[in-house]
């Protein structure tokens, strides 16, 4: 039975002082995950304040901290009350162990007493029956009434000595057993306090996790602290925000009526040339590049993509916008070029955009299409300029509503923002 416990304790001690649990494991999961989080927030709200983004990063890395510290309390706590369980045991066995060792000291000392007893008394009659044998045999010649009874107690004699013999011998084999018997509760004894003894350094270890456990819940208050410091600065900035997102989509409007004018022109421009007439200097020729044609728009820059298209939602001010391009992630002052023959149609700041250039690429299946490049570090074209396929036309930046140095690349029919990767060759991965 205390074998038994004693192997509990010990598979308790293993458990405890075993390895790291699986949430230790995946630390770097769990920063490839943040990082990707704070990526998706930087560019969810590209076009905020700057406090703005400051105030969700932060809220998102508190949130984000907040699950492993609390995990990793609990798992320290729970160390802590495994570990003192198996103290606990391990005493209690300790304790058995040594009571064990005890009767098993006493019963070795009381048959190594009634070993010696046994030998004295031997010891006595050997004496008396063989090394004074003589004077033994001569009374029993002399009290003898022939040579019958002289011979029968002659044999009880050696009968007497060779039963005292057999005592002896067996208080002897009885005193091996009771030697055995300590020798196994000793061994017992020290196994009971090396679980012991293990058990209070694993509680020393614990209690000091549980240390830094609690100075991780403090880091977690002051994290959450923290966030909600970041939700009143954000709420704060809610106005400023949602006045930024108003003007970008006035903005977007504008280069759309501007881009639906040019091709208008240019439908106009194309039709007057099919009926005899001279289009004007700037009309660009009817185009068959597209999804569906065979060709493509050239990649305007090598790199990889790192915002979709689409319709955006703000989790901050709960509100949907529309990011009319997609994000290309490239080094600052990496060329762009032109995806297209066509005519710059638009070249200068043009508020979150940054420095923006727009190209017209003529008409396809009667729209207009053109492309469009935001935050350009500088722009190296300018309007009324006719550009080739593949020409130089501006540098990679960060300017505008930016949170990093990247490509804002936009196709537009009629003015109308449209998928840029149908019309792009190849994988942005």
């Amino acid at each position: 039975m205390n074998r038994i416990r004693i192997m509990a304790a010990v598979g308790v001690l293993l458990l405890v002082l075993g390895p790291g649990t699986p949430g230790h494991a995946d630390a770097g999961d769990d920063k490839a995950r943040l990082d990707k989080q704070l990526q998706e927030t930087q560019a969810t709200l590209e076009a905020a304040t700057d406090k703005a983004q400051q105030a969700a990063a932060d809220h998102d890395r508190a949130q984000a901290a907040l699950p492993g510290a609390q995990q990793g309390l609990a798992e320290a706590k729970g160390r802590v009350i495994a570990a003192d369980a198996a103290v606990r045991q391990a005493e209690r066995d300790r304790a058995e162990a040594d009571a064990a060792a005890e009767v098993a000291d006493a019963g070795y000392a009381a048959a190594q007493q009634q070993v010696e007893r046994a030998r004295q008394d031997a010891s006595v009659f050997v004496a008396a029956a063989y090394k004074g044998s003589g004077f033994a045999m001569f009374n029993s010649v002399l009290d003898s009434t022939g040579p019958t009874d002289l011979a029968l107690r002659i044999e009880y004699l050696n009968h007497v000595a060779q039963e005292n013999q057999a005592a002896v011998d067996e208080l002897t084999v009885a005193r091996m057993a009771a030697k055995q018997h300590s020798d196994v509760a000793v061994l017992a004894l020290r196994k009971a306090q090396d679980a012991a003894v293990a058990a209070q350094r694993s509680l020393e270890a614990s209690q000091a996790a549980q240390a830094g456990a609690e100075q991780a819940a403090a880091d977690v208050q002051a994290l959450l602290d923290r966030s909600a410091q970041a939700e009143a600065t954000a709420n704060s900035e809610r106005g400023a925000v949602l006045a930024r997102y108003d003007e970008l989509k006035a903005e977007s409007d504008k280069v759309a009526e501007q881009l639906r004018a040019e091709a208008q022109a240019e439908a106009r421009a194309a039709k007057k040339k099919a009926s005899g007439g001279t289009p004007g200097k700037n009309a660009v020729p009817n185009t068959v590049i597209g999804p569906n044609s065979g060709a493509f728009l050239l990649m305007p820059v090598h790199g990889w993509k790192s915002s979709n298209f689409g319709m955006r939602f703000d989790p901050v001010y709960k509100v949907y916008q529309l990011h009319a391009g997609v994000d290309i992630a490239a080094g600052g002052g990496q060329p762009i070029v032109a995806a297209a023959d066509g005519v710059v149609v638009r070249a200068g700041p043009s508020g979150g955009n940054g420095n923006y250039t727009c190209i017209s690429h003529g008409l396809f299946q009667g729209k207009g299409l053109a492309t469009c490049y935001a935050h350009q570090s500088a722009i190296l074209v300018h309007v009324g300029e006719r550009v080739s396929r593949g020409e130089l036309i501006g540098r990679v930046g960060t300017t505008g509503a930016s949170t990093g140095y990247h490509l804002h690349f936009e196709v537009r029919l009629d003015g109308r923002p449209t998928q840029p990767l149908t019309w792009l060759p190849g994988c942005l991965c």
